[in-house]
């Protein structure tokens, strides 16, 4: 009967009403949410009870409609407003707010999820992780801070618990060298005898004799060198050490050097040694006395004789102490030279020490010399001398070459010149190569008259070890790294996710969605790519939930609950006059 069929129609506007609050309530009770999206319900007609369906214009008759009465309201589902919520800058780096149509991608175990909430923080483990623990996914970095596309990982930043050094490849030198200075004479000429008056000879019977005339000769062995003291008894054996210790070259202390003595160890061996040891230059020309700098054997007298390079800072001091013969305990066995300076190295040059840094970031120490070598008409030539007491093995020579200065001295030529350095055994990349710069944009070295020569390095790249200290995020999503020695490295990117339909994904509380049946697969991109949108480091993005739009939709819901109850009130008389009648 009627008076029924009002009553459930009554009913199913108090659900419907009912229900709408439910959902207006959620809104307003998330009107603080961060990046809470808003919903709505949406009602739907129930279906009618026809009487007749109407019927069509006849010759005498007009067409009737249908005779239908509705049978209440349904409820046809609700819908999530995706709409871009207003940003609020917080300063912190850490938050992150998505300005498009993205997701961030979070991980809780082994499931994965999507959010707009990006107030993330760094966990005991230097991940990034939302306030309720999900991890922030995104791209890493390799070994080489170079990001790795397409490969999904938990985001790690370890503040104070990562390392980065640069090694250094370029060096800048400017100053003034004294074009006025005086040419050289020649290099320092060390003599090396076995009691300032007799040479050495080999002991009969030896692997390699010299020829007629000759005491000894580059090919003879160091264990068949005859005892000066012991006739007929070798000098050195297997085992000992040959070592240079406070030896000086222009009034700076050489490195220790060792050399250990085999059974094949030839005179020339040693020679080569003390080169290297003393950072004696093959320059490829004679010094200004027409001697070659290097170590050499003066066969028919038995002297060993170095012939060092000119310029006063390659002035060599080699004293008899200088060269001990050490036993394989260390002991020393004896000094095994008596040395004597002939000549001294002339000529206006100047020394300047420069740090370097491998790719560990250890500092490296390297001298740069320069003596002028000659003046003319066109200018004047300098030599550089580029040595190093860092490097892993004897040889402290790096290189050597000229560069020429015009008559307004002015460099002339192409620079940077290339320098190697050995690092073995020191867990760094090894060869260390850098240049060294003479002449770069407004700074340069000049030849100019002006006593004293002045050189010094006024820029070098590369960096020692530092650890992270801070991070930023741009708009791409890629994170920066700061880290104390200055350095700035990538550190990994973070990623959205876009979704074909919004609308379709489900909520599971804590500002996270889950793919759902009708949101389609994610396509998980770089920001700014295909419609995500870009990232705001420093900003949350706050609730879309108009208050206003709200409590109006309450109270058009309130209205509808009244009137839905008033019409079951309503019926609810009509029954009880009927059941009047029936008495």
């Amino acid at each position: 009967m009627g008076s029924t069929i009002a009553l459930m129609t009554g009913l199913t506007g108090l659900r419907a009403n009912s229900r709408n609050l439910e959902v207006i309530g959620n809104n307003i009770a998330n009107v603080n949410t961060t990046a809470f999206k808003g919903a709505r319900m949406l009602f739907s007609t129930a279906m009618s009870r026809t009487t007749h369906i109407g019927s069509e214009p006849t010759t005498d008759y007009g067409g009737t409609n249908p005779f239908q009465v509705g049978l209440g309201v349904g409820i046809a589902g609700t819908q999530l407003d995706f709409g871009q919520g207003a940003l609020q800058t917080t300063g912190d780096g850490r938050d992150l707010a998505v300005e498009g149509d993205g997701f961030f991608v979070v991980q809780r175990g082994e499931d994965r999820f999507y959010t707009r909430d990006g107030g993330f923080r760094q966990d005991a483990e230097g991940n990034l992780v939302s306030i309720s623990g999900e991890r922030l996914l995104g791209y890493a970095v390799d070994d080489g801070y170079n990001i790795i596309d397409g490969v999904l990982t938990d985001l790690n930043i370890p503040l104070g618990a990562r390392a980065v050094a640069e090694s250094t490849d370029y060096v800048r030198v400017v100053g003034n060298l004294n074009a006025s200075g005086d040419l050289s004479a020649g290099g320092s000429t060390i003599a090396f005898s076995a009691n300032g008056v007799n040479g050495f000879s080999v002991m009969d019977g030896a692997t390699n004799p010299p020829d007629a005339g000759e005491m000894i000769n580059e090919t003879s062995l160091l264990t068949e060198i005859e005892d000066p003291e012991a006739a007929g008894q070798p000098m050195f054996a297997e085992g000992q050490v040959l070592q240079i210790n406070g030896a000086r070259r222009g009034g700076a202390t050489v490195p220790v050097a060792d050399l250990t003595i085999t059974p094949t160890m030839t005179v020339q061996d040693m020679l080569d040694f003390f080169e290297q040891a003393l950072g004696v230059h093959d320059t490829g020309e004679l010094n200004p006395d027409g001697a070659t700098p290097g170590a050499v054997a003066l066969s028919a007298t038995g002297f060993f004789t170095i012939f060092g390079n000119t310029g006063t800072v390659n002035d060599l001091e080699v004293s008899n102490s200088a060269v001990r013969l050490l036993n394989a305990d260390g002991s020393v066995d004896r000094l095994p030279f008596v040395t004597t300076k002939t000549q001294e190295a002339t000529g206006e040059s100047i020394r300047t020490t420069f740090i370097v840094y491998d790719s560990l970031g250890q500092e490296v120490a390297v001298d740069l010399s320069m003596v002028i070598d000659s003046k003319g008409d066109t200018g004047t030539t300098w030599r550089y001398f580029l040595d190093s007491g860092d490097d892993t093995d004897i040889d402290l020579r790096l290189t050597t070459g000229e560069i020429s200065f015009d008559t307004s001295g002015l460099l002339i030529g192409d620079t940077p010149v290339t320098a190697t350095l050995d690092r073995e055994g020191t867990g760094a990349a090894t060869p260390l190569t850098f240049s060294v710069d003479f002449a770069e944009g407004g700074e340069q070295l000049t030849a100019l008259s002006d006593d004293p020569s002045s050189i010094a390095s006024t820029f070098r790249n590369g960096r020692p070890s530092g650890t992270l200290e801070d991070f930023g995020i741009d708009r791409d999503g890629l994170i920066s790294g700061v880290f104390s020695n200055g350095l700035t490295r990538t550190l990994g990117r973070v990623v959205l996710a876009k979704f074909t339909n919004n609308e379709g994904l489900i909520e599971e509380g804590s500002n996270l969605f889950r793919e759902g049946p009708n949101s389609g697969a994610p396509a998980v991109v770089t920001p700014t790519s295909f419609g995500t949108g870009s990232i705001v480091a420093g900003a949350l993005e706050q609730s879309n939930v108009d208050i206003g739009e709200e409590l109006t939709d309450m109270i058009m819901a309130s209205t509808g609950y009244s009137a839905s109850s008033r019409v079951i009130q309503t019926a609810d008389e009509l029954l009880q006059q009927l059941l009047l009648l029936g008495r």
